[in-house]
């Protein structure tokens, strides 16, 4: 638990920056738990302060209802009494020990007898799939293996909570998405709870059972992926979590135009709130057809492997629409648009360092 957690820094070129403000957090045991946000948001300095690299300028941290630091106590447990398993973006592993050795060394800095060493180290190889790769050196395994000996060495210990920073950011593609299921098998197995940091979206929908976005030290909102996907509270979530549309709708008569354009109305319902609003959409939301719908013309067509990206004409604006390969126009066809899951903000609502 986290509670009115604020860390600022203080530079000689630009003074004291306050990099986490006024943090409250909760994570229940076996949860896993998705920090997500653009770079400089401030959330590796949040898991630096769970696991102790960092101390806090206000506030507290709890782990399994006990006390880790209390700022105003001055109180401070050290990174290796927390109990935490810890594995980070650069792999950090030892090139001059093997594998064993690797994953052994946090059980002999605790002086563990070594029968119990050996078995400890071989149970964390077999569920990292490492199994007679002992007398092997890092040097000589791929970028996947390596970090498969960063989460056996992370979950050799039994921690009770697991902080992984960026930890599949230097992998290629696929290799990337199998780690996602051994992180999620590995939890199930030995039942952690995983405190996640990445700035990659899908990675952090893929994974979590909750996770909040943050931008600036600030907590912008917190949900299951699907909450924040569907319900996303302001315009930076929802450019945040996948592709968005943001188009601006004149709305006249109780019906919704696109700017430039009011020979016709769009079809949806108008939000009562202004004469002008942004209307937001995901591009595989939006029907797009032969008959039914807003009509309008198809500006571009881009071939995208899984499905077809339109760039589509909506008043003075664009629109992206992706559709599946057997919705075919080409550049110039007439085609017509549904809007079945339109969200409204207000014109302005975005913080200036997200573009649309």
């Amino acid at each position: 638990m986290l509670k009115d957690v604020t860390k600022r820094f203080t530079t000689k070129t630009l003074g004291t920056m306050t990099a986490v403000n006024h943090f409250n957090l909760s994570v229940s045991q076996g949860e896993c738990f998705s920090l997500l946000g653009p770079s400089g948001c401030g959330k590796t300095t949040t898991l630096r302060m769970i696991a102790g690299f960092e101390d806090l300028s206000e506030g507290e941290i709890h782990l399994g209802g006990k006390p880790m630091s209390i700022r105003a106590k001055n109180y401070y447990v050290p990174p290796e009494d927390r109990g935490l398993g810890m594995v980070f973006q650069a792999f950090a592993v030892w090139p001059h020990l093997n594998i064993f050795e690797n994953i052994a060394f946090p059980l002999k800095v605790k002086k563990l007898a070594r029968h119990e060493i050996r078995e400890r180290v071989a149970r964390a190889m077999r569920h990292c799939s490492l199994d007679g790769m002992e007398n092997a050196y890092p040097s000589n395994l791929s970028g996947g293996q390596q970090q498969r000996i960063a989460l056996a060495r992370a979950i050799v210990t039994n921690p009770k909570v697991m902080l992984l920073d960026e930890p599949l950011s230097n992998l290629d593609p696929k290799l990337r998405e199998s780690m996602r299921f051994e992180i999620k098998k590995l939890q199930k197995e030995f039942n952690f709870t995983i405190i996640f940091v990445t700035h990659d979206q899908s990675e952090a929908m893929a994974l979590s059972d909750r996770m909040l976005v943050m931008d600036q030290g600030e907590i912008i909102q917190i949900g299951t992926p699907t909450e924040l996907y569907n319900k996303p509270i302001n315009r930076f979530v929802h450019s945040f979590l996948g592709q968005s549309n943001f188009n601006q709708m004149d709305i006249i008569s109780g019906k919704v135009y696109p700017q430039g354009n009011h020979a016709a109305p769009l079809g949806i319902s108008a939000p009562k709130a202004s004469k002008q609003m942004v209307l937001a959409t995901r591009p595989n939301t939006i029907e797009m057809n032969q008959k039914e719908g807003f009509q309008t013309k198809v500006i571009k067509r881009i071939f995208l492997t899984d499905f077809i990206e339109y760039i589509v004409a909506l008043g003075d604006e664009i629109i992206r629409v992706q559709t599946p390969h057997r919705n075919f126009f080409r550049a110039g066809d007439t085609c017509y648009l549904r809007f079945p899951s339109p969200i409204w903000y207000e014109v302005g609502q975005i913080p200036a360092s997200v573009g649309t």
